[in-house]
Parts: structure tokens; C-alpha cells; sequence
């Protein structure tokens, strides 16, 4: 009973996904006698929190929340944000037990929300459906722990391995279906990120084109500043957020690009260092970073351990040649043994083609 109401939660939480950063995701559900009624979920950054968007619903049910059961994804918030203490507001409905599935470790909150609510005579369940309350805000967690964006790196390739024919053609390897759920990652990660050789080689725009999906921060890791001042990305910075990151500090050279729109982010030395990178989209309140390739910034995040999450979309085709490219660059291993290995396997599949997903 208290995982099926858990799931609902988790269900309503999803639906803020792309929207909330840098918050976390929260769904909550109001039970009285085995019914829900009331439910919520934190819509946007800023907007009611779900515990509080509940007790509203349930009262616009002309309904009462006192005594009722309260299931919520994540533990309840005890501080005044954009939002004041949903912990109060809690307390004050006159709730009679709370049914919690992920601790929040946010140093602000880390177990305070429910040490409030059990001295306020609540009665608290934890770790309900936790695994499931925990995935659902593996980004968050990982940014509140690390202080950088939880980076999931996706590619596409065919049976063999390659991302593109031996004469650089790449569109496209995979089918609809797995196309738009590339846009729905899009649409949930607070930005977007590729190397200059993917831009050079297919002039991405990088946006989301499903309905009522949002455009992510564009990021190109461009250290010399190569970026076609012509590109699709250049041409639409006025209209979406694009940012390059570079090692040139000549003013003179960011000045077209500064006026088409974007914004020139500068770096010592002669390779973007990515550490330092994540830290400066961190500071941007961005939680999680989509990178869509090339080759050489997906071996250089996983070799330097910034990636978390690897999506592979693999396509029932065959592409063969010696020279077609690969979904990763760099030096690689020396040894099978030396292999990243990926944890936590789940597949899908989209159409034709499969999505091979894990954590690094």
C-alpha cells in the first residue's frame, strides 16, 4: 500500500522534470482511508513546494488534510527559501504521519525536516521506495554532495561501434523514437554540452523540439575559439542561451560573438579545463549536463571521472570501415582489465534500437 502511493508521488514528481533546477524534483500525495486527496508536485524553481501544492489541492477538493497521511518523494524542507518551511505548513494542516522516501542531504535540511515533524507529534516513516525516491533525483544529490552538475554523456552508434561512415555522414544512425527521447533529455538537463568537432562536423542547433520541452543552456568546449561565426548555434544565441568556453583572451576575437548573443566564458591555458568548467555551470544553478559529443570530450570526462551516467543508443545497423569514427577518442586503455565498467545496467527499447544506460 504505501509503495503504490510512493509510485504516484514519484509519478507527480516527474512531471516538474526540466523545470525545478537547481531544486530537486518532489511529488506529494494526501491519503485518508486508502483514497488520495490530495497531490501535488513542485512545478518550477521558485513555485510552490509539493507538500504545500497538496494540502492547497486538497483543500480546493473542499476537502481537509487534518489527519490525513502524507506520502512525499523527498524529506520535507524545514528553512525559508523561495518558499517558507514546508515542515510548518505540515504541522499547522494537522498531518498524522508522513511517509518519506529520500533523506535530503542539503546541508540546510539533512534530517532536520523530519526531526521537526516527530517533535511536532508527527508520526515519520523513512526510506519508503527509497531506491526509486533516490534515482529520481540522482542529479541533485550528486550537485549538493560535489558542488558540480551530475553529467550524463549520450551517443549514438551502430552494431559496430560507429558513430558515423568512414565519409563522416552520420544522420542518421538511429530511428524517431530514440531521437525524441534524446530531446526529452535535453528538454530535463539544465545544459547542453558538445565539442567544437561536433559543430565543425554537423552544425548542431542543440535544441528541444518536442512540445512544451525547454531549450537547455548551449555549452561548446571550443579552446581556440573556432566556433563558425556562422554556425546554427551562433546564429540562434539571441534567441537561446549559448555559451563557449575557450582559452582566448583577446577580447577583439569574443566581440562577434558576444554580439550575436553569446557568451564568451575564458580559461587559462591551452585546453578548457573541465573541472573548472562544471564548477562555473554549478554556479549557474545547473544540476545536471547533457554532453552529446565528440569523441575527444566524452574520453576526456569519463578518464577524468566527471561523467556519471552513460547513455548509449545502439542501432540495428552495420557501418564497417576502418576509419569511421567511434563513441570515444582519446588515448583509451592499455588493458581489458583497465576497462570503465558500467554499474546498474537498465535497456530499453525505442523503436528499433536500443538504449543501453548505467553509472560510471
Amino acid at each position: 500500500m504505501h509503495e503504490t502511493f510512493m509510485r504516484r508521488a514519484i509519478s507527480l514528481a516527474e512531471r516538474g522534470r526540466g523545470h525545478t533546477a537547481p531544486n530537486p524534483l518532489v511529488g506529494a500525495v494526501l491519503v485518508r482511508d486508502g483514497k488520495i486527496i490530495g497531490e501535488g508536485f513542485h512545478a518550477f524553481y521558485g513555485g510552490l513546494h509539493a507538500e504545500r501544492a497538496a494540502l492547497e489541492d486538497c483543500r480546493h477538493r473542499g476537502l481537509s488534510p487534518a489527519g490525513a497521511s502524507l506520502y512525499v518523494t523527498l524529506e520535507p524542507c524545514c528553512h525559508t527559501g523561495k518558499q517558507p518551511p514546508c515542515t510548518e505548513a505540515i504541522l499547522a494542516a494537522g498531518i498524522r504521519a508522513v511517509f518519506v522516501g529520500s533523506s535530503d542531504p542539503n546541508p540546510l535540511v539533512a534530517g532536520k525536516g523530519i526531526a521537526a515533524l516527530r517533535q511536532g507529534g508527527v508520526a515519520v516513516t523513512e526510506h519508503v521506495s527509497e531506491s526509486a525516491c533516490d534515482a529520481l533525483n540522482a542529479p541533485f544529490f550528486h550537485h549538493i554532495r560535489t558542488g558540480l552538475p551530475f553529467v550524463l554523456l549520450k551517443y549514438a552508434m551502430t552494431l559496430d561501434g560507429k558513430t558515423a561512415c568512414a565519409s563522416g555522414a552520420s544522420r542518421w544512425i538511429t530511428g524517431e523514437a530514440a531521437r525524441e527521447e534524446v530531446h526529452r533529455s535535453r528538454a530535463a538537463a539544465g545544459a547542453v554540452m558538445v565539442g567544437i568537432n561536433t559543430v565543425l562536423k554537423d552544425d548542431p542547433l542543440l535544441t528541444c523540439r518536442i512540445p512544451g520541452g525547454r531549450n537547455p543552456l548551449r555549452v561548446v568546449c571550443d579552446s581556440a575559439l573556432r566556433t563558425p561565426l556562422s554556425s546554427a548555434l551562433v546564429n540562434s544565441a539571441a534567441e537561446i542561451p549559448t555559451l563557449l568556453a575557450c582559452c582566448v583572451s583577446d577580447s577583439e576575437r569574443h566581440a562577434p560573438y558576444l554580439r550575436a548573443g553569446c557568451e564568451v566564458l575564458c580559461f587559462s591555458g591551452e585546453r578548457v579545463p573541465l573541472p573548472e568548467l562544471l564548477r562555473c555551470l554549478s554556479e549557474l544553478g545547473i544540476n545536471e549536463v547533457f554532453v552529446e559529443g565528440g569523441a575527444e570530450l566524452a574520453w576526456s570526462l569519463i578518464s577524468e571521472g566527471l561523467a556519471q551516467r552513460v547513455q548509449a543508443y545502439i542501432a540495428p545497423k552495420l557501418f564497417g570501415g576502418r576509419t569511421a569514427p567511434s563513441a570515444l577518442g582519446g588515448d583509451g586503455i592499455s588493458l581489458p582489465d583497465e576497462a570503465f565498467r558500467l554499474k546498474n545496467l537498465r535497456m530499453r527499447q525505442l523503436g528499433s534500437d536500443i538504449l543501453l544506460e548505467g553509472e560510471l
